[in-house]
């Protein structure tokens, strides 16, 4: 995989990487991706559990994807895999517009969003994805952090600007504003 000075990378060339390293693409640029440790996969099982059985016993159409799972954010209308230039592949992902799930993966902005912190994500989560997931309406967006045992959760403002955050830790509960009625015990979620 080699590009030239200047040149960004599309969903395209994307497709065509056959090895086995996961990656994403913020726009045009490539980011590595390493194996969740078990604190992160364990929170990440554990919040997608939570959501899926919601959505399962309440019948409702939304999905709950976790990664590896593409979401693809096209600029201005353009959908072909040539002109998209960001896919990212968050720790879990809710999208509740079946219109943009397809073969692929989703294409659109998910209506929550978690990303479970770590090391090497840390800045990526909190800047470059805080911003992405904000311009392109994601209406709720959770950085979970394992070893502190908590969470924020960011709500999309009708400003388009999400708001300062809502820090949750050890045994309080996390309401999910996309879902009238859930709420996660963070006692639970993070148990050993």
């Amino acid at each position: 995989m080699r590009r030239s000075e200047g040149l960004r990378y599309t969903y395209a060339d994307y497709l065509t990487w056959t090895d086995d390293k996961r990656r994403e693409l913020i726009d045009g640029i490539v980011f590595l991706m390493s194996a969740p440790t078990r604190f992160h996969a364990g929170s990440s099982g554990s919040i997608f559990n939570k959501l899926y059985n919601f959505v399962m016993r309440r019948r409702r159409k939304c999905k709950v994807y976790h990664a590896p799972f593409d979401v693809r954010f096209p600029k201005n209308g353009e959908t072909a895999d040539d002109k998209i230039y960001t896919v990212v592949q968050p720790d879990i992902c809710v999208i509740c517009d079946s219109k943009k799930l397809d073969e692929n993966g989703c294409i659109g902005a998910p209506d929550l969003i978690v990303e479970v912190q770590s090391p090497s994500t840390a800045k990526r989560d909190l800047q470059e994805k805080f911003n992405l997931y904000e311009s392109s309406g994601v209406k709720e967006y959770w950085v979970v952090y394992p070893k502190e045992k908590g969470l924020t959760v960011f709500l999309l403002q009708e400003n388009g600007k999400y708001d300062n955050g809502t820090s949750y830790q050890f045994e309080g509960k996390v309401p999910v504003s996309i879902f009238k009625g859930l709420e996660i015990n963070l006692k639970e979620l993070f148990e050993e």
